[in-house]
């Protein structure tokens, strides 16, 4: 009743909303470009005196900036590759084979969404700490640091997502059984159905999925700075920039972290315009809305 009285409504709370999000990113360009003099000083300056390129010249002398996206990327696509193809055949197998326990199982896989993901950082790391056979370590898993001195370090943890398996499940249930019981009878094994037939007709929502997991791994810091802790050569985007703020002199180095972060944040944009299409597709198929 409100939207048919007041339509303008609509569009100003959508225009509030979308300068709210921007102002920040905006922000965040801007001072990038500004000198060490003009960051944090008052009257605030939206807009930098002279637009100069030195900080994004210094935050790649200063970060390291190519080991640091080296070690982001590897993570991250270890990490995304793995929850596509972990979630996509758990998802399937859940949602289309018949076998005991399938109920349960998925009962668990939920259950487990309930935790949140640091209560079991420790586990994990004492976990990677005493990997049979890795890192020094003999058999029993003792005499060396394990895992934790591996780039496998920063995606272990991560390599299968309880919620990836519920989304692409959800999805796979609306798949109708007859178009894969034909296959079936054309001669078409488990793995061939779940990948001539299903992956294509579940595009949409592993984009999604892929997006989700891409933006999470990237942006993860807490479990990069535990295993940074142990192995500084497997420091992340997320944790250098920090340690750049908070250990150089952090009043003249923010136009320079500023540039960082746009640095790490254009992957993630860039990704995002490419497959806004099926994000969005995936997102309405699949319920998230």
């Amino acid at each position: 009743m409100i939207r048919r009285r007041f339509p303008w409504l609509s569009y100003l709370l959508v225009g509030t909303g979308a300068v709210l999000t921007v102002v920040p990113f905006a922000d965040m360009l801007m001072t990038s470009f500004k000198g060490p003099d003009e960051a944090g000083t008052l009257p605030y300056r939206f807009l930098p005196r002279a637009f100069d390129l030195s900080n994004y010249r210094a935050a790649i002398h200063q970060l390291d900036l190519p080991v640091l996206f080296r070690n982001s990327v590897l993570a991250t696509g270890m990490i995304t590759g793995s929850v596509l193809l972990t979630s996509s055949l758990a998802g399937y197998a859940l949602a289309k084979l018949r076998f005991p326990g399938r109920d349960l199982v998925f009962r668990l896989v939920l259950s487990t969404m309930v935790f949140p993901p640091f209560l079991f950082f420790i586990p994990h790391f004492l976990i990677l700490v005493h990997w049979p056979l890795a890192g020094g370590n003999d058999l029993l898993g003792r005499g060396g640091a394990g895992l934790t001195v591996s780039i496998l370090a920063l995606a272990v943890p991560f390599l299968v997502s309880s919620f990836g398996i519920f989304l692409t499940r959800q999805f796979m249930v609306s798949i109708p059984d007859e178009v894969l019981e034909a296959a079936r009878i054309d001669g078409c094994g488990e793995f061939a159905v779940w990948w001539r037939i299903v992956v294509p007709q579940t595009k949409p929502v592993l984009v999604t999925l892929g997006l989700l997991t891409f933006v999470d791994a990237w942006n993860e810091y807490i479990w990069a700075l535990l295993v940074s802790t142990a192995n500084p050569a497997v420091m992340t985007l997320p944790v250098g920039i920090q340690f750049l703020q908070d250990y150089v002199d952090p009043p003249r180095t923010l136009p320079i972290v500023m540039a960082g972060l746009v640095l790490s944040v254009l992957p993630v944009l860039v990704l995002f315009l490419l497959l806004q299409k099926h994000y969005i597709r995936g997102v309405l198929l699949s319920g998230l809305k």
